[in-house]
């Protein structure tokens, strides 16, 4: 991924704020910033690849404005996912009037005005995404106007954990990881702004990632099946096996492999050194150590017990 970082550290006091404009403009969209305060400070840094933008930025009290003008120049339909990570912004697009706390997200219609305050220093992290990447996994989303999804919405953790992954250099994203982390992110926002079962299952992705999350979530859990799975996504057994199938996998397979892997991951962890192997085997759900053994080394060419010797 193409990344790039602007900072008003690099310029005089009175070009700091012009300058976080057209970083702002470079690193997002076309917007307008006003308001600034004395001394402005901001700093941001951005990817992108392939159409998609990726920014986190820093900076002290200010406004950013979307205008009919800026849309008209843009050629691309897009959305942009704001995630509060410090401080509270003020949102308004249309009718829909709100505060945004750290930790919450929200979905701007980018071919929309838009208005966003920051009364205080703050922390975001922006995504721009094609419209039909959300559309067609959400299409509710073409209705309304800018979407809200609070900290305890479902999905919104594992949001905010992609938004975060995304955004930072430092993470060394390679282009196939970011598309699949981004097409991820899209089944996450649709699983949280979803009102309703029929809303989720118009696209069979969305409903894969509501069987794939409640899988991990309950990874640990020996009484963990597809009928488990089936009644708490509302839908039948046999739709469950063909989500598992999209993915290339039987649902026995996937638990298999996702259970050893949490134990391969233990099984090297310093803190878990005074566990025995057993007690990491039974803990992810595995009830017979035989069974557990001769998996383990199939997938790994050695034994547990080989695996955590190998990894002091």
């Amino acid at each position: 991924m193409a990344a790039r970082t602007w900072s008003t550290d690099t310029v005089g006091t009175s070009e700091g704020f012009s300058f976080w404009h057209e970083a702002v403009c470079q690193a997002v969209l076309n917007v307008s910033t006003e308001a600034p305060s004395d001394g402005f400070q901001a700093s941001i840094s951005s990817q992108s690849v392939d159409g998609l933008r990726f920014a986190y930025f820093s900076a002290a009290s200010h406004e950013i404005v979307r205008k009919k003008a800026h849309i008209a120049r843009s050629s691309d339909e897009h959305y942009l996912i704001s995630l509060q990570h410090r401080g509270q912004s003020q949102i308004s697009q249309g009718d829909a009037v709100f505060l945004l706390d750290a930790g919450e997200i929200a979905i701007l219609d980018g071919q929309r005005p838009f208005r966003v305050g920051f009364p205080t220093h703050v922390q975001r992290v922006l995504a721009v995404i094609p419209r039909k990447s959300l559309d067609t996994r959400a299409p509710w989303l073409r209705k309304g106007s800018v979407r809200k999804i609070v900290s305890s919405f479902p999905y919104a953790s594992l949001a905010r954990r992609h938004l975060l992954q995304l955004a930072r250099p430092e993470a060394g994203l390679g282009v196939s990881e970011a598309t699949l982390l981004t097409e991820n992110l899209c089944n996450l926002l649709a699983l949280a702004t979803a009102r309703d079962p029929e809303a989720q299952a118009t696209h069979p992705d969305v409903q894969l990632e509501e069987v794939l999350a409640f899988s991990r979530r309950h990874l640990s859990d020996p009484e963990l099946s597809p009928g488990m799975i089936a009644a708490h996504c509302r839908i039948s057994v046999r739709t469950v096996h063909l989500r598992f199938e999209r993915i290339g996998q039987t649902f026995g397979r996937w638990l298999v492999d996702n259970r050893l892997e949490a134990c391969q991951r233990d099984l090297r962890e310093p803190r878990q050194l005074g566990s025995a192997i057993s007690e990491i085997a039974y803990r992810w759900g595995f009830s017979d150590l035989s069974h557990f053994n001769k998996a383990f080394r199939s997938k790994f060419g050695m034994t547990p017990r080989e695996w955590r010797a190998s990894a002091r």
